[in-house]
């Protein structure tokens, strides 16, 4: 989630290509994952994307037990069966044959449902990164900072030049929550993207 990561270095950049500066660079950072993690908003979309995992792993938990109920049956029915004498039973090879079909399905559904996690913070991040960028502009400015260099950049920084504090309060102020619904997908479009 490094959208920031762009507009961060992009200065450092054209201070690279404008050659030695006569005047003081003012540099500043910004821990994008702090302002993330500690934002009111950050940890509202945090607590309800962990809600929503918990409520796609109960639904993949209750149609995952009956398969595994059908599998344990058939290995136990057929443990001591050769491969021919399973064969030979055209019940057991039916029970075998949709028992694959559940598990690809169930497969599928899985992939689905990772697929729709990951779109479902994508979408309530939007309007989080929406926000970001006006305000880091107010604070460039009021600050009258040249280079503003995401932490994960850089090996070390001092506080005095850290203003995710600042970006935090004022997303805070700006944005304390948003939507976090679930993101619902189509399986056989999923499908197709994989």
């Amino acid at each position: 989630m490094k959208f920031l990561q762009s507009l961060l270095i992009l200065p450092v950049a054209v201070l690279a290509l404008a050659g030695p500066a006569s005047a003081q660079t003012n540099v500043a950072i910004m821990n994008e994952e702090r302002v993330l993690r500690e934002s009111a908003v950050g940890q509202h979309i945090a607590t309800r994307m962990q809600e929503i995992a918990v409520e796609i792993d109960a639904e993949l938990t209750a149609m995952g037990q009956p398969i595994q109920q059908e599998t344990e049956a058939l290995n136990a029915e057929t443990a001591s069966m050769t491969p021919q004498a399973i064969q030979a039973r055209p019940d057991l090879m039916q029970r075998i044959e949709t028992l694959n079909q559940q598990a690809q399905q169930f497969e599928l559904t899985r992939r689905v449902r990772q697929q729709e996690l990951v779109a479902t913070e994508r979408q309530a991040m939007r309007p989080v990164y929406e926000m970001l960028e006006p305000i880091l502009q107010e604070v460039v400015a009021e600050r009258s900072i040249d280079i503003l260099i995401d932490r994960s950049n850089i090996v070390f920084s001092s506080e005095s030049v850290d203003i995710s504090a600042a970006v935090i309060e004022r997303l805070n102020s700006r944005l304390p929550t948003v939507s976090v619904n679930r993101v619902r997908l189509p399986q056989e479009g999923a499908a197709a993207s994989e």
